[in-house]
């Protein structure tokens, strides 16, 4: 997540009165005559760990860090691009030029759906010059792709077009995703319904935030969550500061989820979640020590779990 500029996001409601993004239908029914629509599965923990091993490894061996313009960063959007590509994706690489270095974004489409009907997820790839970027964002990375592999797992064929992103150069203003958002015609932004964030979702003490910038998106993610008995906030802490933010600007519907950064968990907090109040959400935020230790399981787990949720319903 970008540095300092103001923060949102939040949650509300229940699956069956989910209305989606650009359809009339009731989320996880299936219209009169058709049969209904495999729930989304559960996306393994440890498939979406091995991912962040993998780019722990990458930044090891790259200076320490994954950040724009840098070798580390690079490596990490191959890793991914190869995953993708073996399970059968079409990946477009696009090339920008910020502060003087290259930088990348990585878009993936999966064969089919209305592609009037565009459901895109996205997660920033870039990490900062100080660390290896591990919560901070491999964690959405991570989750985003597994979710991807997941799709073609079960071979989901959606009504509507899925379309997965992976941005650069977000830590210097959510440049790729902005490059991205300016570079579409007004038809083709017409065309995403919505656009889904993940930013930070494996917080070493955390909390469950949803965005709260559609309502439709909200109520998605909520629902997943009242069905863990697990209580959401409204995120206040990264509006404009994440990739969901060229998207808003644009007129396309967003939403997403956070466990946390800088800001310091209160007591009220701790005690519906759990953790250490006094204490911030990410500790290591956009230091070195955001490694694979800094990561808690249970929320990488549930939220990597609620993209898929999410990804399978507002696609029907």
């Amino acid at each position: 997540m970008k540095l300092s500029v103001p923060g949102r996001v939040t949650a509300t409601a229940v699956v069956a009165t989910v209305s989606l993004l650009a359809g009339g239908s009731i989320a996880g029914a299936a219209p009169a005559g058709q049969p209904a629509v495999a729930a989304a599965p559960d996306i393994p923990v440890a498939n979406v760990k091995a991912h962040l091993t993998q780019l722990q490894s990458i930044a090891t061996a790259n200076g320490g860090n994954r950040a724009h313009g840098r070798a580390g960063y690079k490596a990490s959007l191959d890793y991914v691009k190869a995953k993708l590509d073996a399970a059968g994706f079409t990946t477009t690489v696009q090339q920008f030029t910020s502060s003087g270095r290259t930088g990348y974004n990585l878009i993936a489409d999966w064969p089919g759906g209305d592609t009037n009907q565009v459901v895109m997820s996205g997660s920033h790839l870039d990490s900062v010059t100080a660390g290896a970027g591990i919560n901070d964002n491999g964690s959405g990375s991570a989750a985003v792709l597994e979710t991807a592999l997941a799709v073609s797992r079960a071979g989901y064929q959606p009504t509507k077009h899925l379309r997965f992103a992976w941005w650069g150069a977000e830590e210097l203003g959510m440049v790729g995703s902005r490059f991205y958002v300016n570079g579409l015609s007004t038809a083709s932004r017409s065309r995403i319904s919505g656009y889904l964030n993940f930013d930070m979702i494996g917080s070493p003490n955390p909390g469950y935030f949803v965005y709260d910038d559609d309502p439709a998106i909200e109520k998605t993610f909520k629902a997943y969550y009242a069905g863990l008995g697990v209580p959401t906030e409204i995120e206040t802490e990264g509006d404009g500061r994440s990739d969901h933010a060229p998207f808003k600007n644009a007129g396309v519907p967003v939403g997403g989820l956070f466990s946390g950064a800088d800001y310091t968990k209160t007591a009220a907090q701790a005690a519906k979640w759990g953790g250490t109040s006094g204490l911030a959400f990410d500790r290591c935020y956009h230091s070195s020590c955001d490694t694979t230790a800094n990561i808690n399981d249970t929320a990488l787990d549930r939220n990597s779990d609620a993209v898929a949720y999410a990804v399978w319903e507002l696609s029907r």
